[in-house]
């Protein structure tokens, strides 16, 4: 079944955030993730803004024309291997001069155990983005999947979910402005380059985000336990949300009621529960594959 195409939609235009200051790496001794709100009783040498880590994550920052960057750091080797790349970058839009750094400055930029594989980007969060770019991303579409996270905490898990939206052909990925991950250089590292691929819309009310879908002609599926049909069952076609929420919550009460069905995926007796991402791309598969 397929909602009535809606009237069109025009875009909303995206605020700008203000520019990121010229600044020193900092010393030895333990870097930050960046973010919002980062830098806050911070030392002078702590990083300021967002920092990126690990090849695909910064490659595709470079190529993404919304990321404003500001330093990039790299060993000798990593620039030596992909050198080529970033100045092809750097001709189609202003872009740092890469400098090159020892592993152990780039250890010292990074949180404890981040892979950076030898190249760091200091640069700005990705301007905001709503839930009316998603529905003008879908005008002339029949077909369309947006997935819709219900308080999803960790940032491994909405990278990978982001990931596979965007191997899937998903228009973007919504989540609560609360009880979700800020844009993090661990959030960018899980999404392998996904996050400057697929619009991350953060809604301030998760519910009112999705009676906009509805309106524009969207049905809500919400993955549930408790569904009494699965996802391949339910038969849905046209423009869908599908809605997952927290592996140990599942969905609230609220978000519940406002999914027009509630389905399942099928699994054997044998283990209790799918990880939320790896849930979300047999879901993804599952809707896309028709």
């Amino acid at each position: 079944m397929s909602r009535p195409r809606p009237p069109s939609s025009h875009k909303r235009p995206s605020e700008e955030r203000p520019a990121l200051s010229e600044r020193s790496a900092p010393s030895k001794g333990g870097g930050r993730e960046g973010g919002k709100g980062a830098g806050k009783n911070a030392g002078k040498n702590a990083v300021k803004g967002l920092l990126l880590w690990g090849v695909h994550p910064v490659l595709s920052a470079l190529g993404n024309e919304r990321r404003r960057c500001h330093r990039l750091l790299a060993t000798a080797e990593v620039l030596a291997a992909h050198g080529p790349e970033i100045a092809r970058l750097g001709r189609l839009r202003p872009l740092p001069q890469p400098e090159t750094a020892g592993r152990a400055d780039l250890d010292a930029l990074c949180p404890p155990g981040a892979v950076h594989q030898g190249i760091v980007l200091m640069a700005e969060p990705l301007p905001d983005t709503d839930v009316a770019d998603l529905v003008a991303a879908a005008e002339g579409r029949d077909q369309a999947v947006v997935m819709v996270l219900d308080q999803v905490t960790d940032p491994h898990n909405v990278g990978a979910i982001l990931r596979s939206s965007a191997a899937f052909g998903a228009l973007g990925l919504i989540m609560p402005d609360r009880n979700a991950p800020d844009e993090t250089g661990t959030l960018a590292k899980s999404a392998s380059g996904a996050l400057e691929r697929l619009p991350l819309v953060r809604a301030i009310n998760l519910v009112r985000a999705l009676e906009e879908l509805k309106t524009a002609g969207f049905w809500i599926a919400g993955l549930a336990g408790e569904a009494t049909q699965t996802l391949a069952e339910a038969r849905l076609s046209g423009r869908i949300a599908l809605v997952m929420g927290s592996e140990g919550e599942g969905l609230r009460r609220l978000t519940r009621e406002h999914c027009d069905h509630l389905v399942k995926l099928p699994q054997s007796d044998l283990v209790e529960s799918l990880n939320v991402s790896n849930a979300a791309a047999v879901a993804l598969y599952e809707l896309v594959r028709r």
